[in-house]
């Protein structure tokens, strides 16, 4: 495997988002993405093999058009490291009728806003989500714990699971009966973190 396809990061469930934008800026992080729209559709075939699999297809849109493989995560020490193989798009809706002529079908559409930062070592996204706010450090696993002690983020409280299984976990806490994460299915729901199974870092 190619070193360069490895993904390495560490999230968090975040209360006070301003706070947080604040203690970033204070680091010195330069902002490389305003908050930008985005949508991304995760893909599987009728038998759910990458969902069984733990890999993920996934078709986003931002500014641009980004087609992303996921190999099946590890832990370690509170971080998730996986294979990570991700390739720019012309046309999105072409590569998503690409995808689903080779048998894929979408299984979950997801909304956010990101917003990126660049430290000397790591980048840092913080996601605003229907259901909650989040910080993303993504680096090399010696720098990460590190930057997450200077942002006075609470180690013992770093996410493992994805934002689909954080949806799954709303879903069964809060009897949802819809499939998507999009702030029009969330705009009249109040989300605890107690509802998505994690606790704030902040």
């Amino acid at each position: 495997m190619n070193q360069d396809d490895r993904e390495t990061e560490a999230k968090f469930y975040i209360r006070d988002l301003k706070k947080l934008v604040a203690r970033v800026s204070n680091l010195g992080a330069n902002l490389t993405q305003n908050r930008t729209y985005e949508i991304n559709l995760r893909f599987d075939n009728s038998q759910e093999d990458l969902q069984r699999a733990h890999q993920v297809l996934r078709l986003r849109q931002d500014k641009t058009a980004y087609l992303t493989y996921k190999g099946s995560g590890q832990q370690i020490e509170g971080m998730i490291t996986r294979q990570e193989i991700e390739v720019g798009v012309d046309d999105f809706e072409t590569a998503r009728r690409l995808v689903e002529a080779l048998g894929f079908r979408v299984i979950f559409i997801y909304e956010k806003y990101r917003s990126i930062y660049a430290s000397a070592d790591a980048l840092i996204m913080i996601d605003e989500l229907p259901y909650g706010n989040f910080i993303e450090i993504e680096g090399d696993w010696t720098n990460i714990p590190r930057l997450a002690r200077q942002l006075n983020l609470k180690w013992e409280n770093a996410i493992a699971s994805s934002y689909f299984a954080l949806f799954e976990c709303a879903r069964n806490e809060l009897d949802l009966t819809f499939r998507d994460l999009t702030f029009a299915n969330f705009a009249n729901l109040t989300v605890s973190p107690e509802n998505l199974g994690v606790q704030p870092a902040d």
